[in-house]
């Protein structure tokens, strides 16, 4: 077929050498990999020297023992010393509470970890420091990891948690040590004799640490990050969605044309306000939105398998969610043009995912993260998908939260996108010019 020859003609050279093509693409580029690389590494450049109030729940649940005449209660000067520990001042913020509650924080995610002091543990120490043991019993702490919380927050909490039973049993093996040497004294003088080699093994390091999960996942749950994965099929639906529904109503009304392989396709152009184009492309992404929210579940749970339970919550809550961001980036697009998918990438995605606190937990994120995390649609998402996931759907688990912000962020998008368009149509800055059709050769 003979090229159209009522068009001017255009070389690959001379385009190549127009300032025009390579200055703004150069610029918006490069832009983006600066502002991407520094928002992404900075949010995981020192998460431990970032870490601030990580909450671990602290459990003494010791009653005490008599020894030698004298009533100790190891446990109270225990928690009394991890409470008041000047190195984790700053870092950790103990909850010191019962089992029942720690085990109601875990399952709430409130807490990233608990430290559980069992009620034998003083006997247990003072059975150390009395006559030997055929089979001496080491005391023993136990470390409850909250993988549904965030696995790489649990892990620093039960980072934190197994140095604090390691100093704990410096602590109490330097008293039985000194025991030790009295006993040894006065064995010389008929007094009872010392601990045999194993017996001073077990005193030298005396207390065990036991790691448990307080808050058990099933084993398709992608060590609790299966929800910040869900989370980002939703966040990036709404937003993929937004751009592929305005480019279809703009091909609809002949504002581009639709290309199909070597095929172009272009309809008459047809003209529609902004506040009509906004709304008609918003009644789309949320009708659309319950669709590919229902899609995104099967693909999850029915095919790959992750698990999950409250499917019809989880089905409306993904739907709720993906046309928030849909009207997000709608707003966007409307507001700014042919930028508008870049700055609704970097506001649902950029800015969105360092400080959702899904991957790294929010108190080990810099100030600025955390501040992002107030508003940013990611983390709110991030929560809801959570709390459905993994907490059984508890409000008090993020889910009442994320409903909230869900909300409030559609409504500001939607009436920022109305108003936007309102705004442009009644100054005349319409998208389609009004003019007499053109017959072209």
């Amino acid at each position: 077929m003979p090229e159209p020859t009522y068009l001017p003609r255009a070389s690959a050279r001379s385009l190549l050498r127009r300032r025009g093509v390579w200055l703004p693409s150069a610029v918006i580029l490069g832009l983006l990999s600066l502002v991407l690389s520094m928002l992404y590494l900075g949010a995981n450049n020192d998460p431990v020297g970032s870490t601030k109030d990580l909450p671990i729940a602290l459990v003494n649940s010791d009653r005490g023992a008599e020894a030698a005449g004298e009533r100790i209660d190891l446990g109270a000067q225990i928690a009394t010393q991890i409470t008041g520990s000047a190195e984790m001042k700053d870092k950790v913020s103990w909850k010191t509470v019962d089992r029942r509650t720690a085990d109601d924080l875990l399952a709430r995610g409130k807490v990233f970890g608990a430290l559980v002091i069992p009620e034998d543990f003083s006997a247990s120490v003072a059975a150390l420091a009395g006559p030997p043991q055929h089979e001496p019993h080491p005391p023993t702490m136990t470390v409850l990891t909250n993988p549904a919380a965030g696995s790489f927050g649990s892990g620093m909490a039960a980072e934190i948690n197994q140095k604090v039973v390691a100093t704990t049993s410096a602590q109490v093996g330097r008293g039985l040590t000194q025991e030790l040497g009295r006993r040894a004294d006065s064995a010389h003088t008929g007094g009872p004799a010392a601990p045999g080699a194993a017996a001073q093994l077990v005193i030298a390091d005396p207390v065990n640490a036991t790691v448990e999960e307080g808050h058990p996942l099933g084993s398709h749950s992608g060590l609790g990050l299966s929800a910040f994965f869900y989370a980002l099929v939703l966040v990036l639906g709404g937003m993929l969605g937004a751009n592929v529904i305005h480019t279809q109503v703009d091909t609809a009304l002949g504002y581009m044309a639709n290309d199909k392989g070597p095929f172009r396709f272009v309809k008459p152009a047809q003209h529609m306000t902004r506040l009509h184009h906004f709304v008609v492309c918003s009644v789309l992404m949320v009708v659309l939105s319950m669709l590919t929210s229902a899609l995104a579940m099967a693909g999850a749970v029915g095919v790959v398998g992750i698990d999950a339970s409250h499917l019809g919550l989880l089905w409306i809550f993904g739907a709720c969610a993906t046309a928030a961001m849909g009207i997000t980036a709608l707003a966007l697009l409307a507001a700014f043009g042919t930028p508008g998918p870049i700055v609704s990438m970097l506001v649902l995605i950029g800015l969105a995912i360092p400080s959702a606190g899904a991957t790294i937990p929010l108190q080990a994120l810099p100030d600025f993260y955390r501040f992002l995390a107030e508003f940013e649609p990611f983390r709110q998402v991030v929560d809801g998908v959570r709390s459905i996931l993994y907490f059984g759907a508890r409000t008090d688990a993020g889910l009442g939260r994320a409903w909230t912000m869900t909300a409030i962020g559609f409504a500001v998008s939607l009436v920022l996108g109305l108003v936007l368009t309102r705004l442009y149509d009644r100054r005349g800055l319409h998208r389609s010019a009004l003019q007499p059709a053109r017959p072209q050769p």
